[in-house]
């Protein structure tokens, strides 16, 4: 009896069935115009339940409305707030727009599966209740309540203990219902295999920035420390004020060096947490190109193909290469014309940058290995492709080729 009862106690039960009951409001509303709500035959409710079934397909089409489903789904069939917050923490519900057909087909049959099922629960909670109610009205001794499934006894508490047979299968069959349907949410709003080759993909990346940087604050400050310690022992075994003075000076300028890099560290880290799950790809550049319009430059963009099927992690990190090698225009060039190309091809990615070679300064014409240079070619070496910098045509020119697989 306590297990029939446990799921009242629950806020997941009421959601759950808050959720399914909405989705009963589309066909009603259709029936309202037909065949209408009164004096319907069993035909008439198949026809109710069909004929919204075209509108939710042409629905899902839309890439915004599975954002929407998958939002509603992880507030209402997996809320985090209740007593059993620990299992239903994290739902694997997508809540993102559909990018590709399966996800719109999938969406779709979601929708069909959620007028379906509200509809169903609806008819039921509306013909428990009713029967509730009616064994109540019976127990209380109304003469124009009838019962229909009970024979009259002319004992008016025996009603009283019917009346709750109904609300327990209700609650019995919300929270089946309930559960039924948030497993078909999992399944059908969960995210797609490219959304978690995504997520794997951004993961990764950020494991491995988490482990250079733990690299540069072991590097720095296990270097700084270890100074510190070797000259104040080495100033105590010596006992010298002047040699002492001089290992003083040492530590303080070896503490403050260690000071500067961790301060620069730690505005790496808190920059990484501000863009942790929205790092900016090639498909924002327009922010790149504007920034350099801004200050002074003639900036003539070309893309060809579609940005948008780049994975994840070249996209963003063309991003970055394409910023550091307008930096290095606009620092060692000043405000001059640039010419960015960006091609999608079939197997790779082409972006370049090209200025002027008159207006560069020496360390940007020369050899081409600054800091930046090398850090664009170390980013598209560990991606498996390639980058090269140097004089062409009079110009100067920023090659950077990525292979797509």
């Amino acid at each position: 009896m306590l297990s029939l009862l446990l799921p009242l106690t629950r806020a997941v039960t009421y959601t759950r069935w808050l959720h399914l009951v909405v989705g009963a409001i589309v066909p009603l509303c259709c029936a309202m115009v037909y065949p209408g709500l009164s004096g319907l035959s069993t035909g008439d409710w198949v026809l109710i339940a069909a004929l919204p079934v075209p509108l939710a397909l042409a629905v899902a089409m839309v890439p915004s409305v599975r954002r929407a489903e998958g939002l509603q789904a992880q507030l209402m069939l997996f809320p985090v707030p209740h007593a059993h917050a620990k299992r239903y923490a994290i739902p694997d519900i997508s809540a993102v727009p559909s990018a590709s057909w399966t996800d719109r087909a999938r969406t779709g049959v979601w929708l069909v599966l959620r007028l379906e099922a509200g509809l169903a629960v609806a008819l039921m909670t509306e013909r428990l209740m009713t029967l509730s109610l009616s064994l109540a009205g019976a127990a209380a001794g109304d003469p124009g309540v009838a019962v229909p499934v009970l024979p009259d006894t002319g004992a008016s508490w025996v009603y009283v203990l019917w009346a709750l047979v109904p609300l327990v299968v209700l609650v019995t069959a919300a929270t089946g219902a309930g559960a039924l349907i948030a497993r078909a949410a999992r399944r059908l709003l969960g995210p797609s295999v490219e959304e978690r080759l995504s997520e794997l993909e951004e993961r990764t990346e950020q494991l491995l920035e988490r482990n250079r940087i733990a690299r540069e604050l072991h590097d720095s400050l296990g270097h700084a420390l270890t100074l510190a310690v070797l000259q104040a022992g080495a100033a105590r075994a010596a006992a010298d004020p002047k040699f002492t003075d001089r290992a003083l000076e040492a530590v303080e300028e070896t503490g403050r060096s260690a000071l500067e890099d961790l301060e620069r560290v730690l505005l790496l880290l808190r920059d990484t947490g501000r863009t942790t799950g929205s790092r900016p790809d090639l498909a924002t550049a327009d922010r790149l190109l504007d920034s350099a319009r801004s200050s002074g430059a003639q900036v003539d963009a070309e893309v060809t193909g579609r940005l948008e099927r780049l994975p994840g992690p070249i996209s963003r990190e063309a991003y970055r290469m394409l910023q550091e090698g307008l930096t290095n225009v606009l620092r060692h060039a000043g405000p001059v014309q640039i010419a960015v190309r960006i091609a999608v091809e079939e197997a790779r990615l082409r972006l370049e940058v090209r200025n002027p070679l008159a207006a560069a300064a020496p360390s940007a014409a020369g050899t081409g290995g600054g800091s930046g240079l090398r850090g664009i070619r170390e980013r598209a070496a560990l991606l498996g492709g390639g980058a090269r910098a140097g004089q062409e045509g009079g110009q100067w020119l920023l090659h950077i080729e990525l292979p797509l697989r």
